[in-house]
């Protein structure tokens, strides 16, 4: 069945993270009164951050310093993520990502980017690199503008509506953790691929049996043109 669709995932997937995504969230937790392990941080990567934060502190069921909440960990984390996306000279496009998005394009098949951060996050990234209305990317739907973020397929709904594509078994899910590859089964997307170069190893997302496993983005091609033609 032909390809109409590739989503991407940002942060680890298109665009580098040096573990600075990771640092922050337990920055934002300790300014909260809760020191975090790292570990702990990567498990829940990928999630709408608002949802990551609560299923940490329900982990960790440590109360918070007097006058810290959920909410205000999210806004102090978004806060120092945005300044961190604005200012970072280390903020850069994963290797061959742009070429793919032109690539796809090419060929006829649309690209769209979704992510687990809310829209000041993402807009900080767009803007840094260029991509806010890129002619190769459709469209880009962050965690907050929709009811629920991954693992709930809202996010890959709205891109379908956004992009006109109707049959999700015509779309190609990409990202980097587990809820990347549960995004991507519970919309029913016909091909669904674990890039190992953001949050998890390759034996961590064997784990999650994604459809293919790659390691660099220049591997897609030789997996959707056969899909394609």
């Amino acid at each position: 069945m032909p390809i109409q669709l590739v989503v991407f995932d940002i942060a680890g997937t298109t665009v580098a993270d040096h573990g600075n995504i990771n640092q922050t969230f337990r920055d934002a937790f300790q300014a909260a009164g809760l020191n975090v392990l790292p570990e702990d941080v990567d498990k829940v990567m990928g999630y709408k951050k608002i949802e990551a934060i609560e299923i940490i502190l329900q982990q960790y069921k440590q109360p918070l310093l007097p006058g810290h909440s959920i909410e205000s960990v999210h806004a102090d984390f978004t806060n120092r993520m945005v300044q961190f996306y604005e200012t970072t000279p280390t903020l850069e496009a994963l290797p061959f990502a742009e070429k793919i998005f032109s690539w796809l394009n090419s060929i006829g098949i649309q690209v769209a980017l979704d992510t687990g951060f809310t829209r000041p996050v993402t807009n900080a990234i767009l803007n840094r690199l260029h991509w806010n209305n890129h002619p190769d990317i459709a469209c880009v739907v962050s965690s907050d503008e929709v009811p629920e973020g991954r693992p709930a397929t809202y996010m890959i709904q709205s891109i379908m509506a956004t992009t006109g594509v109707q049959d999700a078994k015509k779309i190609v899910k990409v990202g980097d953790t587990e809820v990347d590859v549960l995004e991507g089964r519970n919309a029913g997307c016909g091909i669904v691929i674990a890039i190992t170069t953001g949050a998890y190893t390759e034996q961590q997302l064997h784990s999650y049996a994604p459809d293919y496993i790659i390691h660099s983005l220049d591997e897609l091609k030789g997996i959707i043109q056969p899909q394609w033609q």
